[in-house]
């Protein structure tokens, strides 16, 4: 990379790190690296966030995640986890179908008990 190129990239580094061509050159190539790094490592957290999203809201109905998607898996719906997590914080009733769905395609998932209420609901 040539200087111009160098210093447009290095623009709002601190110190000498902007305007110093040795140093702005090692922080940009490092930067560089870290935005490769890190947009392969969001798609991994946005995974796992959909996948804590999904588990959420099948444990409401007594299921467990991985019965609910291995239910779906043996029922042939297609929805990706992303999907899925926007259905469940969003249409709760459509989730909840879902959820009954996959919990009659697989026998493991009418065993797991409802979640107990706990707090004021049991003084109450």
């Amino acid at each position: 990379m040539n200087k111009k190129e160098v210093f447009k990239l290095a623009k709002g580094f601190r110190g000498r790190a902007k305007n110093c061509i040795r140093i702005a050159r090692e922080r940009v190539e490092k930067a560089l690296q870290y935005s490769y790094r890190d947009r392969r490592n969001k798609k991994r957290d946005m995974r796992g966030l959909w996948i804590q999203r999904i588990n959420a809201g099948t444990r409401q109905h007594g299921v467990n995640y991985g019965n609910f998607m291995h239910g779906l898996m043996k029922e042939n719906i297609q929805l990706n986890r992303k999907v899925l997590s926007e259905i469940s914080m969003h249409e709760p009733y459509s989730f909840k179908a879902l959820v009954d769905i996959s919990r009659n395609a697989f026998p493991g998932n009418k065993t797991v008990a409802p979640p107990k209420k706990e707090g004021l609901a049991i003084l109450v």
